[in-house]
This record gives C-alpha cells, sequence and structure tokens, in this order.
C-alpha cells in the first residue's frame, strides 16, 4: 500500500543528500512530489529518478532565502496540484567557525538559508495548509538544534531558531489541523544518498534513508496523533 498517494509534497534542498532520499522515498509511496533546491541540474536528475521509479515529480528551482521564489514554488504547486499536503523544510547550510572567527557575511549566509528560508517556507505553506483544512510542515533542524559547541554557534544559533519556529507553529496549527513537527539528525551521510548499502555501512554515519524514513513517518501519523520533535543520533554519540 502507498501511504501517501496522491498527497502532494513540496520537499525543499532536495537536489542532493537527505533532501533528496526524502523525495525518494516520498515518490515511492506515492506521492506527488514538488522538488525544489537551488542546483536545477540535480533536482532535474532527482525528478527524473523518482519518475523511472514509477512516481510524479515536477522541478521549482527555488533558493528558500528570497522570499519570491518561495511565493513562486507555492504557487507553481497549487496550479499543478491544486494543493500542497506535506511541506518538508530541508533546505540548509552548515557555516561559520568559532564566534569570534565568524564574519558577518557567514552569519548572514546561513541565517539567510536555514531560519529565513525556513521561516518564508512555513508562513506559505501555512497560509495555504490553512485554506485547505489542513496539513503537515516538517522543518529539519539538527542534533545542534537543541544542543550547541564549540565551532557551531552560527549553525546552532540558526537550528535553534528553527526549532523555536517549530513549536510556535504547532500552538499556532493546532486549530486548523496543521501539524509542524522537527527531525534533528546526527552525523548523516549526505554525499552518499546515491551509494551502496555496503558504502553507507562503511561510513559509519546515519544513512540519509534512515531519516526518509522518519520523514515518512511523521507524514503519515494518524488523525489524532503529533510528535513535536525527533532527535536521530549516530550509534555512539554521546548524549
Amino acid at each position: 500500500m502507498q501511504r501517501l498517494l496522491n498527497k502532494v509534497a513540496i520537499v525543499t534542498g532536495s537536489s542532493s543528500g537527505i533532501g533528496k532520499a526524502i523525495a525518494l522515498r516520498f515518490g515511492r509511496e506515492g506521492a506527488r512530489v514538488v522538488v525544489a533546491a537551488r542546483r536545477k541540474p540535480l533536482c532535474e536528475r532527482t525528478a527524473g529518478q523518482i519518475c523511472r521509479n514509477g512516481g510524479e515529480a515536477f522541478v521549482v528551482q527555488t533558493d528558500v532565502s528570497r522570499e519570491q521564489q518561495v511565493d513562486r514554488l507555492f504557487d507553481h504547486t497549487i496550479r499543478q496540484y491544486g494543493r500542497v499536503d506535506i511541506v518538508v523544510n530541508n533546505a540548509g547550510i552548515f557555516g561559520g567557525r568559532r564566534i569570534a572567527e565568524t564574519t558577518t557575511e557567514a552569519f548572514d549566509e546561513v541565517m539567510n538559508v536555514n531560519l529565513r528560508g525556513t521561516f518564508l517556507c512555513c508562513r506559505a505553506a501555512f497560509r495555504r495548509m490553512k485554506k485547505q483544512g489542513g496539513g503537515s510542515i516538517i522543518n529539519m533542524s539538527s542534533v545542534a538544534g537543541v544542543q550547541a559547541w564549540a565551532g557551531t554557534g552560527t549553525y546552532s544559533a540558526s537550528k535553534h531558531g528553527v526549532m523555536a519556529l517549530t513549536r510556535s507553529l504547532a500552538d499556532e496549527g493546532r486549530p486548523f489541523n496543521i501539524r509542524v513537527s522537527a527531525i534533528c539528525p546526527g552525523g548523516v551521510a549526505d554525499e552518499l544518498v546515491d551509494a551502496s548499502e555496503e558504502e553507507l555501512l562503511r561510513s559509519e554515519k546515519i544513512s540519509p534513508f534512515d531519516i526518509a524514513e522518519t520523514a515518512l513517518y511523521l507524514a503519515t501519523l494518524g488523525k489524532y496523533a503529533v510528535v513535536h520533535q525527533i532527535v536521530v543520533d549516530r550509534w555512539g554519540a554521546d548524549w
């Protein structure tokens, strides 16, 4: 049984890594997947893989830090399918070093993509889901969104912000049947999304498809269930 049959899902940052794994997984479960990221050729590759596996997908090249491009992403999706059921805000970058060594430009770049981009997509999704009677928003945070270490200050600050947005929007969405959750992964083998299982095991990192399964779980919860956040850490990591 395809658990997302005919559901419309936008997955940002789905040209590679975790986002691509989620897009592929959703496509196998019957979702109509909107592949959104900055690198159009890689987006088209993801969409092509979904279609070759019997799914349905189309591409909207999107920089989530730019408001007009986010609005265009959602307008194209509504024009194509008439609704949006699931939005996975996965687009993000790592940046910044120790705080004293981090430039203002590096700080702004991380915040613009990770926090501003998540905000813009959450706002656009919420407005449309409110009109249609509900939906699911899944934000990709990080273990750095619930903890922080030396050298991660900028990235961690952006992901803590994502957690705050998630909690606030979950509360605001309750009256409108809009569920909002966050996934907080540890070290994921992003670059190995198209690798063999043996290569993933050798990396000793979390498989991106484990995160995809987590997103699928959140997207298929029953009517009266909600999960606010899931931490998926690497085996053996300090808690």
